[in-house]
């Protein structure tokens, strides 16, 4: 058997050795310190294995066949071992850090209570300077991670900038609602001609009598569409405006007519933004697949919506962050058009680690952070 013995200052360092003489597959057999960090055993996967063992059987002697049914067993039995074996090293490894670098593992559960994904929160923490203090650590968390959000400026305003708009999300995320304040801060700023209303929502009972009621209380028509060619022929008439907003039809991300609704815009003569309204009330895998969805070519931005409904925006930042959307406005109430706001770093920082409790049913206690770590220390870590 290929059993071999790796050294190195901390976990992940011996882990990323092992995985680069062993392959991702390896076996760990057992970990412990030394004088000058950790020592690891591992060997070859079992496939590896047995063929290594087909090998070194002498050509006189013929291989015992085992049945399905028993292969099954040892790899089931292999996989049991190797999932125990992981969960104590990522124990190991999260007690190393708290040993090595207290701060960074305080770091790290201040970013994981806040509703950041543990992806995102190993990265970030990873660039962490070793700080003596609570108070250093957490400064320096927070503008990294206030740096890293992409929040438009004045120069990309939307209403300043003027354009054609189209927002999209999914239903109930406030598409109509959102609209109707954009529109009002252009009314306020350039005036009502300058101002056109579009929607293709033809599916919810009263949608175009909704964004109707607001074009008549801002002094704007609304103009309604069904098809793409129409959307075309509308556009071209509309070209004089600064702005143009066009209210589209609420889908699940999960529904097939969103690819459609994407095509339709992105195929316009006329060039069309599309403006993704993110909620944050929801959950980042769900947000993940809501930007996976909508996203295509010529997606301009986001708005985070629902923020007044929200616990903790964390894994809404999260998600703009990872996928590198432009953060236009926050949207906090129902209010037209006092209840949206350009985006504010800062802010938005502050707002998301206040969520942060140690007495949420939903926090994880202490001993339960090495258990999570485990997939990101023997999955994307190793190759970052």
């Amino acid at each position: 058997m290929n059993v071999r013995k790796f050294r190195g200052a901390t976990a992940r360092e011996v882990l990323r050795k092992v995985k680069e003489t062993l392959g991702p597959d390896a076996l760990i057999l057992s970990n412990r310190p030394v004088a000058d960090g950790v020592e690891i055993t591992a060997m070859a996967s079992a496939e590896e294995v047995e063929l290594q063992q087909v090998r070194e059987i002498q050509p006189s002697q013929k291989p015992v066949q085992s049945t399905p049914v028993e292969m099954a067993e040892v790899m089931e039995e292999i996989r049991r071992m190797r999932s125990l074996l992981e969960e104590q090293l990522a124990g190991f490894a999260w007690g190393d850090l708290s040993r090595r670098e207290p701060m960074k593992l305080l770091a790290m559960r201040k970013l994981l209570g806040a509703g950041f994904s543990p992806k995102l929160s190993r990265q970030m923490t990873d660039k962490m300077p070793n700080f003596s203090s609570e108070r250093e650590s957490l400064e320096w968390m927070k503008t990294a991670v206030g740096r890293n959000i992409n929040v438009a400026n004045p120069e990309t305003d939307i209403v300043d900038r003027g354009g054609v708009y189209a927002i999209v999300g999914p239903t109930g995320v406030g598409k109509t609602t959102t609209t109707a304040k954009l529109a009002a801060r252009c009314v306020v700023r350039h005036g009502a001609d300058k101002l056109a209303l579009v929607t293709t929502d033809s599916y919810r009972i009263g949608a175009h009598e909704q964004l109707r009621i607001y074009g008549r209380i801002l002094g704007v028509p609304v103009h309604a569409i069904k098809e793409a060619a129409d959307l075309n022929l509308i556009l071209n008439e509309l070209k004089d405006k600064h702005l143009v907003l066009i209210d589209t039809i609420g889908m699940s991300q999960k529904d097939q007519k969103v690819i459609d609704q994407v095509a339709m815009l992105s195929g316009c003569e006329m060039d069309v933004e599309r403006i993704l309204l993110i909620n944050a009330t929801s959950g980042g895998d769900t947000l993940d697949d809501v930007v996976r969805a909508y996203r295509g070519s010529g997606l301009g931005g986001c708005i985070l919506t629902k923020v007044d409904e929200a616990i903790g925006i964390g894994a809404s930042l999260d998600v703009i962050l990872r996928h590198k959307l432009v953060l236009h406005f926050i949207a906090n109430g129902q209010r037209v058009p006092e209840d949206i706001h350009p985006a504010n770093a800062k802010y938005l920082v502050e707002r998301s680690f206040r969520a942060f409790r140690e007495d949420s049913p939903h926090a994880m206690q202490e001993s339960e952070y090495s258990m999570m770590m485990a997939q990101g220390l023997f999955g994307n870590s190793l190759g970052a």
